[in-house]
């Protein structure tokens, strides 16, 4: 083969592999190019992600476990307690949480009695309202009570405190509608236990159904108001 030829023949042969070297890098490049394309979009993805979720964090942060809660929690804490404390009421003394008496007020004809109830029990209460009572079985009504014997205040007892309550039981003399008791009942605001007053010291009561009045319960018997 002459050298023309070989020359020619080296020639076409290296651009051969000069085409295919090219036509391999071009490829490879885009190969490459290609498999970034998707790194790119993962890396965009989460570039924008990451933000949302810090701020998915602060917010929680904010709102949920952080210090934002604990302060919303301390500050109903403090107001419920206050709440409680202004809501607390003293429990209403029942049946079983006082003893009580009556003694008759004034000279004869007695025409009122003192009711006495003494907290025996070992907490505070509050005698509220005033007796419900009944002097006779044949007059199945409470006797009224007197508006203006109504305290001003609650009347709460400390144990081994008395409240009062001023009750009329006629309006005096010999009357023919006058009845003998010697014993009553009563029950208490709040309470519907029956509380059984023994009145049969002297004879008994003479009670005129038609005239009886109850007071208030209060802490101590006051001119004017009880007067009645």
């Amino acid at each position: 083969m002459n050298a023309s030829r070989r020359t020619a023949l080296f020639s076409v042969a290296a651009s051969a592999a000069l085409a295919l070297s090219l036509t391999a890098c071009q490829s490879g490049e885009g190969a490459k190019a290609e498999g970034a394309a998707p790194v790119a979009k993962d890396t965009a993805s989460a570039a924008v992600s990451a933000p949302a979720s810090a701020s998915a964090a602060g917010t929680s942060g904010n709102t949920g476990t952080g210090a934002g809660t604990a302060v919303g929690t301390a500050h109903k804490s403090d107001s419920g307690s206050a709440g409680a404390k202004k809501g607390t009421a003293t429990p209403l003394c029942r049946a079983q949480d006082v003893k009580v008496s009556a003694e008759r007020q004034d000279g004869p004809p007695y025409t009122h009695i003192i009711l006495t109830a003494r907290n025996t029990s070992g907490h505070r209460c509050e005698m509220a309202g005033f007796p419900r009572i009944q002097f006779l079985e044949s007059h199945k009504q409470d006797v009224p009570s007197v508006a203006k014997s109504k305290p001003a205040a609650p009347t709460v007892l400390n144990p081994g405190d008395p409240a009062f309550a001023l009750v009329k039981l006629s309006d005096g003399g010999v009357d023919e509608d006058n009845e003998v008791v010697t014993a009553f009942q009563l029950v208490l605001e709040g309470d519907s236990t029956v509380v059984a007053v023994d009145s049969s010291a002297g004879g008994g009561l003479a009670v005129d159904p038609a005239k009886t009045l109850t007071g208030y319960w209060t802490t101590e018997l006051r001119n004017g108001a009880d007067d009645f």
